[in-house]
């Protein structure tokens, strides 16, 4: 696992955007373009793949610690951090989907049934009752009479 895999998931688990990755490495003042960290998390055949470097790594890394805790003046309670952004997350998504109901367009991944859907009716199938008579029995095989000791030593006979 590279340094990119790492900060991928670090960015999915925690729900954050690019403008909050560089607010979080500005924390520490270290500077990025969200084009740069944009870089990052594409695919490896891209052209624009960029390699996430150890130093960046490491600031971002101590940037989110004083995100989620705050600091020695200012602490935070890194729950309520994350609670926050969820919140805000979950306000982006609603009002995405507002928008796409108010224009008709179908967000990807939702689901909406047909109009005229009718389940089937159930039909009941009757289990045959067990009969031990129908078992086909296994063929028996005599192990132990096909095994041949041999002790290391060869005896003539």
């Amino acid at each position: 696992m590279n340094n990119n895999d790492i900060f991928k998931k670090l960015r999915v688990a925690l729900q954050l955007r690019d403008d909050q990755i560089v607010a979080i490495l500005e924390l520490v003042d270290f500077r990025m373009s969200k084009g740069e960290i944009g870089n990052f998390f594409r695919n490896e055949e891209h052209p624009n793949f960029m390699v996430c470097g150890d130093q960046v790594l490491r600031n971002f890394l101590n940037g989110l610690v004083i995100h989620l805790r705050g600091t020695k003046e200012n602490p935070k309670n890194a729950m309520d951090v994350i609670k926050e952004n969820q919140e805000v997350v979950k306000k982006n998504i609603a009002e995405t989907r507002a928008k796409g109901e108010l224009s008709g367009a179908k967000t990807k991944g939702e689901y909406r049934p047909k109009s005229d859907f009718t389940p089937k009716p159930k039909t009941d199938f009757k289990k045959k009752p067990f009969n031990p008579m129908d078992k086909k029995p296994a063929p028996k095989i005599q192990v132990v009479e096909k095994v041949q000791f041999k002790n290391g030593k060869n005896k003539k006979s």
